[in-house]
């Protein structure tokens, strides 16, 4: 009399299955290997959950070829990154990352930053998950200390530790962190979309007289140059190229450990300046103001390799980004033009150069297709580059003062990005 019909007995199995099953797929699978704990990595490659094969057999050809690669699992963002190094310091991590993209190979190697709570607490390594491998992170103690915990349980050895910290930092606050002017300071230029570290300069300017004070690389330690101005104004400008630049004012003596704009910083013993570099769009102009060309010539000067290498490795980046190159020169008077030779010697003027004539129009043109070439030499698709000469016709500079030479320039322009 109570029984369920057999048809609805069918369907209420049914129905329970496809409740199970989908309560487990909105179920995180368990990640593969350690969770990253707070510090700073430098990443050379990102997975994601499912990958994990890939990841493995990326780590051991690392390995086999003398590098000590691991991986571990970033929670907040859902990402493995493997990486081959780990710091706690900010500015080592900072100067190994350059190292490793400068002389290790990894030319698109990153530092992620782990801050404290991202990822949730390591999990016990008695704790079975069905087969899947957890390493568990070490505790924040040390083994022999933690041993003397175990031995000495009344001595209460991190409660006093952290008791004396917090004494320090009240009562003596002023002593380890000194005004901005007379601290270290390290600029930091990264890139906001992926936490990327950028190369770059930053420009010291006097607020008062909009006067150049130094350029300064970035992630160096350095102390910022007293602008000796009336009110102690200065301006920092980070740029990059291939990026937006960013600007930041204030007054040199008016910063303090407890007031600091929300770009500042205190890390341990210096302060970090940072500037979120935003990739350049549709409609932005960067000069190349550090190409260099011979006189009377669409053959650049050597050390023009640096910033062209950096135009090259934006039009890498961002596959989507067609240009226009416009050429500029000092003036709209006829003259000399030295193009190159059958050898395509790019940076000299080499015995099989040609000689001719023509307009200062002419003349910026043949600068402009010169970039152009060496940018198809280099990989990049002709149909991406456009050329517009200008000649005279757009002088920033008289052209008889001492900037004129800023005149004679090409400038990058985003069509499509």
């Amino acid at each position: 009399m109570n029984q369920i019909p057999f048809a609805m007995r069918g369907f209420a199995s049914a129905l329970i299955i496809l409740i199970g099953l989908s309560l487990c797929s909105f179920n995180d699978p368990v990640p593969k290997g350690e969770y990253l704990r707070k510090g700073y990595y430098i990443v050379v490659a990102a997975y994601r959950i499912g990958q994990e094969k890939y990841m493995e057999s990326y780590a051991d050809k690392l390995n086999r070829t003398g590098r000590h690669a691991r991986y571990g699992y970033d929670a907040g963002r859902k990402f493995y990154y493997i990486y081959l190094d780990y710091y706690t310091d900010f500015d080592e991590s900072i100067q190994e990352m350059l190292n490793t993209r400068k002389t290790g190979g990894f030319t698109d190697a990153w530092v992620r930053i782990m801050k404290e709570g991202e990822n949730p607490a390591p999990v016990a390594a008695e704790e079975s998950h069905k087969g899947v491998e957890v390493k568990t992170i070490q505790d924040p103690v040390g083994v022999e200390e933690k041993k003397q915990m175990e031995e000495k349980p009344s001595v209460p050895l991190v409660e006093e530790k952290v008791v004396k910290v917090v004494e320090v930092n009240k009562e003596k606050v002023s002593a380890v962190r000194p005004l901005l002017k007379e601290a270290n300071v390290l600029f930091y230029l990264y890139n906001p979309t992926n936490s990327e570290p950028i190369e770059g300069q930053v420009e010291v300017i006097d607020g008062d007289m909009s006067r150049l004070v130094k350029k300064i690389n970035a992630h160096e330690v350095v102390t910022i140059p007293d602008p000796k101005n009336k009110t102690g104004k200065v301006t920092l400008i980070g740029s990059s190229f291939g990026y937006r630049k960013v600007q930041h004012d204030f007054v040199l003596g008016g910063v303090t450990p407890e007031n600091m704009p929300e770009y500042m910083e205190w890390r341990e013993d210096h302060y970090v300046i940072k500037f979120d570099l935003d990739r350049l769009h549709r409609g932005d102009i960067a000069t190349l103001y550090n190409v260099y060309f011979f006189n009377d010539a669409a053959v650049m000067m050597p050390e023009s390799k640096y910033e062209l290498k950096a135009l090259l490795e934006m039009m890498n980046v961002n596959p989507s980004y067609r240009i226009t190159l416009h050429g500029h020169t000092n003036g709209n008077a006829r003259g000399k033009i030295i193009k190159m030779g059958p050898g395509r010697d790019f940076f000299e003027l080499s015995q099989d150069v040609v000689e001719g004539s023509g307009t200062a129009k002419e003349l910026s043109h043949e600068r402009a297709i010169t970039i152009k070439e060496w940018l198809v030499a280099n990989g990049i698709a002709p149909d991406r580059i456009g050329v517009k000469a200008w000649g005279g016709n757009r002088m920033i500079h008289d052209k008889n003062s001492n900037n004129a030479r800023r005149n004679v320039r090409v400038e990058v322009e985003i069509i499509e990005d």
